[in-house]
Formats: C-alpha cells, structure tokens, sequence
C-alpha cells in the first residue's frame, strides 16, 4: 500500500475512533457533537438552529411534520396525532431524559423521520433539529 493509502486508512480510523467514544453519549450535547461529526464526514454543514426550526415546523412531502405531535415550539407536552397519547415535552430544558441516551435517541428519530420523511434523518437534518431544540430555554 502507498503512502496515501495509509493515509486514507489512518484518516478512517480516526474518524471511527471519534465516533466510537462519541457513542458513549450522555448529553443532548454530546449526541449533538456526534450527529455533527459524521455529518462533518459526509461534507455537510450541521448544527444550525435556524434551520433546525424550519425542519422542524416544515412538511416534506407527506402531510405530517414534526410540529404535528410536538407542537410548533416543543417546550410543552404534545399530543400524538393519531393515537392522542401525550408526549413529554421534546426540548431538553423542559425534559432533562430527552437526548440523554444515544441509543434511545437514534431510535426515535429513526421510527418519527420515516413517519414524516418517509425516510431516515440524515445527519445533519438531526444536528439541526438538536440545535434549535436545545435553543430553547
């Protein structure tokens, strides 16, 4: 292998190493840090409040959005659209358990994206959704 072979490789491990100890999480700041590191890998700009909320309030192609069941700025209980369960409010300020656990939280905008998206966040769709959810104060 060549010079910038290994390189490449090293490069890889470095960012794996990060996202490894990174997966450890255990504050809506570190689950942030992680969504922005690997969209920092696949080149995309994340972390941005503003954008966050517009995702947030936006629909995207089906008639759901975010808002639908959090409620336009997610500081208070919200309220499932079909089955009118109440949802605990979203912003960390409000909920110290919300994005306290990475796992719980990859989980969760897995299962709701595919319901609003019809498809996974990416990266930084998460990261700026995040951001403006810890904005909240």
């Amino acid at each position: 292998m060549d010079k910038n072979g290994w390189s490449r490789h090293l490069g890889a491990a470095l960012v794996l190493a990060v996202l490894a100890s990174l997966a450890l999480a255990d504050s809506p700041a570190d689950v942030l840090d992680k969504y922005k590191a690997e969209a920092k890998v696949a080149g995309v700009p994340a972390g941005d409040a503003v954008r966050g909320q517009s995702f947030f309030n936006s629909t995207h192609g089906n008639e759901w959005k975010c808002a639908s069941c959090h409620g336009a700025v997610p500081t208070g209980k919200g309220d499932h659209a079909i089955t009118h369960k109440v949802i605990e409010p979203l912003a960390p300020a409000f909920n110290a358990q919300r994005f306290s656990d990475l796992a719980k939280t990859d989980k969760w905008f897995r299962r709701n994206c595919k319901d609003v998206l019809a498809r996974e966040c990416s990266a930084a769709e998460k990261a700026d959704v995040l951001a403006w959810l810890m904005s909240l104060k």
